[in-house]
């Protein structure tokens, strides 16, 4: 298909008229990231290595399962000598940081099945986009808000000098943390997740990157078919379904722990403090214990 695009200069990022699908949504995201020149330049701009695409795969599951774990990969890619994983996160967990380190794990022991030695013939990339902020503290409880975190398999001596033995690496993304200092190649990604979710109507993204011009035109709304956009609203349906749920979990997590701390006799002022519930809410709280 052949179609004009039409755009402005500013800033030296192309300001379009892209009506751009929300890659917050599960549907328009392996939409876009399941098509191999996209995945070629997302691994080019975040690794700096040649990646090509032979199969590309959704819900990727291993059979049979590795240690009696199930899971699955979002997007899962392979070439003859790399093996990339995409995954989306949209809600986050405190586990997510080791739930994702245990799939990129998972990807570089399956294969070992079919490896002669310990060492793997293909190396593994693991992507992870996060769409919400952080919410997780290290070690030393100090918040993690960096835009781009990695992890490497690699061995380091006691002067710090990395040794390239293993090559896996890992990538987390947040769009949320966003800094002035943040490289270009990797910019262009987190701007493209960003203006999807908060301008899909007039993003502003570089289309001089040739794998950001791709997705956005294969996530461009008005080239969506309506099976398309029916699953996409079936997605943003159960989404919000999901989300209610969790809520209305996390609330009553809440009014019950502060029911048993206003039973020992806690003063309403803490029981708010400490539940986040406002005053109003742990009185009727209190109310409530008295009656029952």
């Amino acid at each position: 298909m052949e179609y004009v695009v039409t755009y402005s200069r500013e800033n030296n990022n192309l300001k379009n008229y892209f009506m751009l699908g929300n890659l917050d949504n599960e549907v328009i995201f392996k939409k876009a990231f399941t098509d191999k020149f996209v995945l070629k330049c997302l691994v080019k701009d975040l690794f700096g290595v040649d990646f090509e695409p032979e199969i590309v795969e959704t819900e990727k599951r291993f059979e049979p399962k590795i240690s009696h774990i199930d899971f699955k990969y979002d997007i899962f890619a392979e070439s003859k000598d790399k093996r990339v994983v995409v995954e989306i996160q949209k809600v986050d967990y405190d586990y997510n940081f080791d739930r994702f380190l245990l799939y990129h794990n998972m990807a570089i022991a399956e294969m070992q099945r079919t490896s002669k030695e310990y060492k793997t013939d293909r190396l593994v990339y693991t992507i992870v986009v996060f769409t919400s902020k952080y919410v997780v503290k290290d070690k030393n409880g100090i918040l993690v808000n960096s835009d781009i975190l990695f992890h490497y398999s690699n061995l380091f001596d006691l002067n710090g000098k990395e040794y390239d033995v293993f090559g896996h690496k890992l990538i987390y993304l947040n769009h949320n943390h966003i800094k002035d200092n943040t490289p270009d190649g990797y910019k262009d990604w987190l701007n493209l997740v960003k203006e999807s979710i908060k301008h899909p109507d007039n993003p502003t993204i570089n289309l001089n990157n040739e794998g950001i011009k791709k997705v956005a035109e294969i996530i461009d709304f008005e080239r969506l078919s309506p099976e398309e956009i029916r699953e996409t609203k079936n997605s943003n349906a159960a989404e919000s379904a999901k989300e209610i749920y969790e809520q209305a979990a996390k609330m009553k997590e809440k009014t019950d722990i502060a029911k048993n701390m206003l039973k020992r006799g806690t003063s309403v002022e803490i029981v708010s403090q400490d539940t986040g519930l406002t005053l109003e809410e742990v009185q009727e709280l209190g109310k409530q214990s008295d009656t029952q």
